[in-house]
C-alpha cells in the first residue's frame, strides 16, 4: 500500500466514523470518532482470537503508519499552531501567571509525582523497573491535551477564564513536555550527563531557543502579510511558516512545539489586528479551524487503531489500571500546590482544582512520545500503561467533566 492509498484510506474511515457519531451517538467529535475506531479495534481483535480475521494485516498496516512520526514531526506542528492562532492574547495576559505555573512548575511537579507514583505502583506487582524509566512516563503523560475537552467547555458555560486557563496551558505544557521528555530520555540513555547543571542547560537551550525561534519566524512572515493583500498568497505563507519554521526548529536542535505556539500567538494576534483584511482573515480562519478539524479527526481514529498492536497481558493491563490512579493523583498534587501558591497573589474560583485535574484530558502527544521510545525491557509496560490513561482519560473524563463543571457553577451561584 503505497502513501496515496494509505491517506485514502485514512480519511474515509475518519469521515465515516464521523458521519456515523453524528447521525446515531451524537458525541463530541473527537469523543465519538475514538470511540468508534477502539470498538472496530476491538471488534477485530475478538475476530481474530475467534479465527475469523486476517489481525496480523491490519497490525502491521497500523504499525507501518509510524504514529509516532506522524504526530510528532508532522502533525503537531499544524495543531499547536491553529490552537494558538486562536488564543486572543488579551485574555491569555489575564492569566499569564497561572498559565505559565501549570505549564512549567506545575507540569514538572506532576512529571515527579506521577512518575514516582508508577515506580512504586508496578514494583508492587512485581514489574522492577529503573526509577529513571518511571521518571519518563511522568513526563510523556503530564502534558495535558486541550482538543477533547474545549467543546464540552463551551458547550456547559464554563466561564471565559477557565477555557484561558486550559487551553494555554495545553497549548504551552505541550512544548514543555516534549522538552522534559527529551531531557530526561538522553539521560537515561546516556547521551547527556545527569548533572543538574547540564540539564538545565538543555532545558533552557530547547524551550528559550524554540521561543526566539518562533517569534522571529513570525516577525518575518508578520511583515511579509503586511506588504500583500491576496488572502490566496497569504494562507500559503502561513502554511509555509508551519512546516518549515518546524523542519527549521527541529534542525537547529531547539522546541520545535514552542516555536510554533509562539509563531501561531504573534500571527494570531498582532498579524490578524494590523497585518490581513477582514477577507483574508475570514479566509484564514475557516482554513486553519478545518485544518484542525481534519487533523484532528485522524489522530482520533489512530488514537483507537493503536490498541490493535498493543502487548494486552493481564499484568500490563492491571499496571495501567494503576497508572490512572497515579495520573490523576500526579495531577490533583500539582495543580493544588499551583493553586494553593499563586492563591497568596490572585484569587482561583471555587472547585478549580477539580475542574483542572479532572478536566486534564491526555491524548495522542502522550502516545506519540510513548512509541518513540527505544527497544527496552520497559517499553512494553510503558506503552500499555500510556494507552490505558489515555482511553480513560478521553472516554470517562471527557465524558463527565461538563457534569462536573455544572455541579461546580451551581454551587458557587448558590
Amino acid at each position: 500500500m503505497n502513501i496515496f492509498h494509505t491517506i485514502g484510506l485514512l480519511i474515509t474511515l475518519a469521515a465515516l466514523a464521523a458521519y456515523v457519531n453524528h447521525k446515531v451517538f451524537r458525541l463530541p467529535p473527537t469523543i465519538g470518532l475514538m470511540t468508534i475506531s477502539l470498538a472496530t479495534s476491538l471488534g477485530f481483535v475478538l475476530l481474530g482470537l475467534l479465527g475469523f480475521a486476517p489481525v496480523k494485516d491490519v497490525a502491521d498496516f497500523v504499525s507501518s503508519l509510524h504514529f509516532s512520526e506522524v504526530l510528532l514531526h508532522g502533525m503537531l506542528a499544524f495543531l499547536l499552531f491553529a490552537g494558538a492562532l486562536h488564543v486572543d492574547l488579551e485574555s491569555l495576559r489575564d492569566v499569564k501567571f497561572p498559565v505559565a505555573a501549570f505549564a512549567t512548575i506545575g507540569l514538572l511537579v506532576a512529571t515527579f509525582v506521577t512518575g514516582w507514583l508508577f515506580w512504586q505502583a508496578v514494583s508492587w506487582i512485581g514489574f522492577e523497573i529503573p526509577f529513571v524509566a518511571a521518571l519518563l512516563f511522568g513526563a510523556l503523560i503530564a502534558p495535558t491535551d486541550p482538543i477533547a475537552v474545549m467543546g464540552i467547555l463551551k458547550k456547559v458555560g464554563a466561564p471565559r477564564s477557565l477555557e484561558i486557563k486550559i487551553t494555554g496551558e495545553s497549548l504551552f505544557n505541550d512544548g514543555v513536555a516534549v522538552v522534559v521528555f527529551m531531557t530526561i530520555l538522553a539521560v537515561a540513555t546516556g547521551r547527556s550527563s545527569p548533572d543538574p547543571g547540564d540539564i538545565a542547560l538543555l532545558f533552557l537551550k530547547e524551550a528559550a531557543g524554540g521561543i526566539v525561534v518562533g517569534l522571529i519566524l513570525g516577525w518575518i512572515v508578520y511583515r511579509m502579510l503586511r506588504s500583500v493583500d491576496a488572502y490566496q498568497v497569504e494562507v500559503l505563507l502561513t502554511l509555509a511558516l508551519v512546516s518549515g519554521g518546524y523542519a527549521l526548529a527541529e534542525v537547529l536542535h531547539v522546541s520545535a512545539p514552542i516555536a510554533m505556539v509562539a509563531a501561531g500567538l504573534l500571527i494570531g494576534n498582532h498579524g490578524r489586528a494590523f497585518a490581513m483584511s477582514d477577507r483574508t482573515r475570514d479566509h484564514l480562519d475557516t482554513f486553519w479551524e478545518l485544518i484542525d478539524e481534519f487533523l484532528n479527526a485522524i489522530l482520533f481514529m489512530l488514537i483507537g487503531m493503536e490498541i490493535i498492536v498493543l502487548a494486552l497481558e493481564f499484568s500490563l493491563v492491571l499496571a495501567g489500571l494503576l497508572a490512572i490512579v497515579c495520573v490523576l493523583v500526579g495531577r490533583f498534587v500539582s495543580v493544588g500546590l499551583t493553586v494553593r501558591v499563586m492563591a497568596l497573589r490572585r484569587q482561583f474560583s471555587p472547585g478549580v482544582v477539580r475542574v483542572l485535574t479532572w478536566g486534564g484530558l491526555r491524548g495522542g502527544i502522550s502516545i506519540a512520545l510513548a512509541l518513540s521510545l527505544p527497544a527496552s525491557a520497559e517499553r512494553d509496560l510503558i506503552l500499555t500503561a500510556t494507552y490505558i490513561v489515555v482511553i480513560f482519560s478521553v472516554l470517562v473524563q471527557g465524558l463527565t467533566v461538563g457534569s462536573l463543571i455544572k455541579n461546580v457553577t451551581a454551587a458557587r451561584s448558590d
